[in-house]
């Protein structure tokens, strides 16, 4: 997990995952929704909110000098306005969701920051109130197996949810308030978000909801999830090989194979590399004084 992010990784014993719950703002086909949200076959279309601000900012800057230079401000993310606006046509493209997305939020992390409430106000995802039943399938610590592509049926018809909780405070989060037919874990993944970049399923609620997407064959779906962040599309590069790997096992069993496989060769990369550590050649100054010494020899025989 990360700050504010509880994806669960199973490697050998269980690592914690993610967390998601129910969505409970479903509308009628065709009904516009609160923010501009249009639910189309039970699945919420991009549109709105963000496409609106973009409409506003183009105004604005149409109304200044061309030549004139604008102030440049960060957001919660890190993230300047212009970066934001480079990327928000992109973002706001009408794009189906392929199943209902969720969050159970035990608000541990900073609002600010946490990447569940960016999907939140984006409306990728709903909130589920603690303690209510989540109908999916959710990403969470108390998961006893590992997420594969035999989950999909099931996620595609009652949904995905993660858990959003500290990873410093997991121990003590009162877990028995998410409530599902089903729990998962996530595989071995590496991080790519800003607070635990390149450590070992240290997941955010995006990344975690991204990778399980993936790992489904939601493989688009869960691209559009991490263009959200300026950082979110690393996470897929980062973690593409693996997850292609993950995504063409089909069940439980098979995943927890691949990534067993995948840490055997990390291991023998490590001994491979601690072995070339005390093998080294000497460097070309300790070669430089060798040569020297040689030379010496040389003239006194």
């Amino acid at each position: 997990m990360t700050r504010g992010g509880l994806p669960m990784c199973q490697v050998s014993a269980a690592i914690p995952s993610n967390r998601f719950g129910p969505t409970h703002r479903i509308r009628k086909n065709g009904e516009l929704g609160k923010g501009g949200k249009m639910e189309v076959g039970g699945h919420r279309l991009l549109m709105g909110k963000k496409s609106r601000q973009w409409r506003e900012t183009s105004r604005r800057n149409e109304a200044h000098d061309p030549e004139e230079v604008n102030p440049v401000s960060e957001d919660e993310d890190g993230e300047s306005e212009g970066d934001s606006a480079s990327r928000c046509s992109e973002e706001n493209e009408p794009f189906e969701i392929p199943c209902k997305l969720a969050m159970y939020d035990f608000n541990q992390c900073d609002p600010k920051r946490c990447s569940g409430r960016k999907l939140l106000r984006a409306g990728l995802i709903d909130k589920v109130r603690l303690g209510a039943r989540f109908p999916g399938l959710v990403l969470s610590p108390i998961g006893t197996t590992t997420l594969a592509a035999c989950d999909r049926d099931f996620i595609v018809k009652y949904g995905l949810c993660v858990v959003d909780c500290s990873w410093k405070e997991v121990e003590r989060t009162p877990l028995h308030k998410v409530r599902a037919p089903e729990h998962r874990l996530l595989p071995y993944l590496v991080a790519a978000n800003p607070v635990n970049y390149g450590r070992p399923c240290h997941l955010t609620c995006a990344e975690a909801m991204a990778a399980g997407l993936y790992i489904i064959g939601y493989v688009e779906a869960a691209e559009h999830l991490m263009k959200q962040f300026s950082w979110g599309p690393h996470f897929i590069e980062l973690n593409r090989e693996l997850l292609n790997s993950y995504a063409r096992c089909v069940t439980h069993e098979d995943v927890i194979r691949e990534q067993t496989k995948h840490l055997d060769r990390l291991d023998s990369e490590a001994e491979q590399s601690r072995n070339r550590s005390v093998d080294l050649p000497p460097s070309d100054s300790e070669s430089d004084v060798e040569n020297e010494n040689v030379k010496d020899v040389r003239s006194i025989t």
